[in-house]
């Protein structure tokens, strides 16, 4: 396929009003000129790759997605180093993850050239859209839907996919923090031979009324546990999940098909273990949580992800109690792993990993 075919917006937001939105872009909120497109017909490939005005999606009221829920994305980011130039973290992991997820929801796959290239492309046509405050960057959501127009149940023989990006400011707001979490005994995310590890719209759908239940319990996130016996801890709403003990050693649920294969997740272990740190890739039960925070083996336990980063979790609560983790605040080696990675990608420390795509 040819390079992007690029149409500009004519209607671009205008500089001084795009200065006043980036002051304080929040997370989602707010979104850039432009957006990347192409399209999928079975028989012919991929095809019209485009960067053209962000818009609305003209779409028929029997198109597949609406009612079959064919559906993936990621998300990434973009950062601006200190050389002035624009730069991707590990988008070709991005890129694998995406076609994971297709294969899982019978969609077809996306050449990683070309998911790297549509995210190239609109960076590149939407650079001034880098807010300048401290910790920001512009979140990237490729995603992918069934298009066809059509009710049968069946794999659909169209798609589109699409790429929008949106300034964004830190995640919590008031910076990092310790997070409370509630822990769902009535929910689960995911079970044995479900999308639990593919990225598709459906996972967190199914996610909000647990999440719901811990903001009513005045938490900031739902953690899930096991469907099979609802002992292990799997991830939160939206993010992975780490324990940090006494001995220095770093803990995260395995992947087993049930859990999101996080891009920071991964990160962050490579990094710890870059740090001498023993890492174990083990079921933890939140009987254990329990108990390792109670007796202080348990040091620190934190969250992570694309959107977040690197969040300390301070209190647990649930039906049967609530317990804090250390001293309930932001913990040292969650500090140190979070500093190291965002210090990679924002170009301030040295890539030793190669995990860094310069793009501008």
């Amino acid at each position: 396929m040819s390079a992007f075919a690029f149409e500009p917006n004519a209607q671009c937001i205008a500089p001084a009003a795009r200065q006043i939105l980036l002051a304080d872009p929040g997370f989602g909120r707010v979104f850039t000129d432009h957006m990347a497109m192409i399209r999928f017909t079975q028989g012919r490939g991929w095809h019209d790759a485009k960067i053209t005005a962000r818009a609305p999606i003209p779409m028929d009221p029997a198109t597949a997605v609406l009612h079959y829920a064919q559906e993936i994305f990621e998300g990434m980011k973009a950062y601006r180093h200190p050389d002035g130039s624009t730069a991707l973290f590990r988008p070709e992991a991005n890129a694998r993850r995406f076609n994971r997820s297709a294969a899982r929801l019978a969609m077809p796959a996306l050449p990683e050239d070309l998911f790297v290239g549509s995210v190239e492309a609109l960076i590149k046509a939407d650079s001034n859209w880098m807010p300048s405050v401290d910790g920001a960057s512009i979140y990237i959501r490729p995603f992918m839907f069934a298009s066809e127009v059509f009710l049968g149940v069946k794999p659909s023989a169209e798609y589109l996919y699409l790429v929008i990006a949106s300034p964004a400011g830190n995640y919590w707001k008031g910076g990092a923090r310790a997070i409370s979490i509630w822990v769902s005994d009535h929910y689960t995310r995911a079970a044995p031979g479900g999308t639990g590890a593919a990225k598709c719209g459906g996972n967190y759908a199914a996610s909000l009324p647990a999440q719901a239940e811990a903001t009513a319990q005045g938490c900031d996130q739902v953690v899930f546990l096991d469907a099979v016996e609802r002992r292990f801890v799997e991830e939160l709403g939206g993010m992975n999940v780490f324990f940090a003990f006494d001995d220095g050693s770093i803990t995260t649920p395995p992947i087993s098909g049930t859990i999101l294969e996080g891009i920071t997740r991964d990160s962050l272990m490579t990094l710890a273990r870059d740090e001498g740190l023993a890492v174990r890739e083990e079921p933890y039960s939140i009987e254990q949580w329990r108990a390792d925070s109670q007796s202080g083996k348990l040091r620190e336990a934190f969250a992570c992800g694309t959107a977040a980063v690197v969040t300390s979790i301070g209190e647990v609560r649930s039906a049967s109690g609530s317990f804090t983790i250390g001293a309930g605040g932001p913990g040292q080696i969650t500090e140190r792993l979070r500093d190291r990675l965002t210090a990679i990608q924002r170009g301030t420390h040295a890539d030793p990993h190669n995990w860094v795509h310069r793009i501008a």
